[in-house]
């Protein structure tokens, strides 16, 4: 399977998913044995590998082991075949053997953490992560909250952070501190209220005075990235091409920018000599119009006013 390419592979997989379906309610009740073999009598032994992969990700490993294998029936002596270890407190992921993988190197990438952080698609090692984790919980995120911002399917952050635990116990080494409990916490009231006010205008620094909370704490509430299941409108973040036209409205690279306008068209204090001045009263006084005047000196209308005849 490993000679084949990324699509190949998922198609292979896509197209073991109704085998995989089949395998699945046939050991449910539907078949025995006999229709098992079959069904694996005519897979090739990449397909087989497929299948396995496949099969592996129709369980949540996160589910407890009662319903996992609660289809499982009672033997010939009227015993159930799950042993009793298996009880309902432990997870499928409790089953699987621990990695003896060490921890990552310590160094931590400030670019990935602060991608991370607003959310850009990046990878990250586990040091990032760990770098990463503190400063959404400073946020006010929770872990479900880190799920959504990145994307993820739920419990990832949380899986995430109870490995890397286990990783650091069997190191010798304490665990950093992520800040979970020093975050601050909102009702879906408030989340909404805030949400409201910043739609109505009110600045994130207000806002954040008021809810003794930083300017990112708002900042990631009104965007959604925080509450995301709450109510309230979110604001939608400013696009590259939006931040791109602003600035270049604010520098005067854009046609309709003041800034972008020919000098002669901006009125300014200048500052007028002797001549100028007998210039305008001269020219004034000739009928000349004193808005012309004005562009042509650099200085507002009413200053030739006070100069013309």
């Amino acid at each position: 399977m490993n000679t084949l390419t990324v699509e190949q592979r998922g198609d292979l997989a896509e197209q073991m998913l109704p085998v995989a379906a089949h395998l699945a309610v046939l050991v449910h009740g539907d078949g025995g044995p006999e229709d098992v073999q079959d069904v694996l009598a005519g897979l090739t032994d990449t397909q087989k590998n497929a299948l396995l992969i496949v099969l592996a990700g129709l369980v949540d490993p996160e589910q407890k082991l009662g319903k996992a294998l609660g289809w499982l029936d009672f033997n010939e002596h009227g015993a159930l075949t799950v042993p009793e270890s298996w009880s309902e407190r432990r997870s499928v992921r409790d089953l699987a053997p621990e990695s003896d993988e060490e921890l990552d190197s310590d160094y931590v990438d400030p670019s990935a953490v602060a991608r991370f952080v607003k959310g850009f698609r990046v990878d990250v090692t586990d040091a990032d992560f760990l770098a990463a984790v503190p400063r959404c919980a400073a946020l006010g995120m929770t872990c479900p909250d880190i799920d959504a911002l990145r994307g993820w399917a739920k419990g990832t952050t949380e899986n995430w952070i109870n490995r890397l635990k286990k990783r650091y116990q069997r190191s010798g080494r304490p665990f950093p501190d992520l800040g979970f409990s020093k975050a601050a916490l909102f009702t879906r009231e408030k989340v909404v209220a805030i949400r409201e006010r910043s739609a109505a205008g009110t600045s994130d620094v207000i806002l954040a005075v008021e809810y003794d909370v930083d300017r990112e704490t708002i900042r990631s509430i009104v965007r959604g990235q925080r509450y995301a299941k709450y109510g309230g409108p979110i604001r939608r973040a400013q696009t590259d091409g939006a931040v791109q036209a602003s600035r270049e409205y604010m520098t005067g690279h854009h046609p309709n920018s003041k800034a972008a306008k020919p000098l002669s068209l901006q009125p300014k204090n200048a500052i007028l000599t002797p001549q100028d001045r007998d210039a305008i009263r001269q020219r004034t006084a000739g009928g000349e119009d004193v808005k012309d005047l004005a562009t042509e000196f650099q200085v507002s209308a009413s200053i030739i006013r006070d100069y013309a005849a």
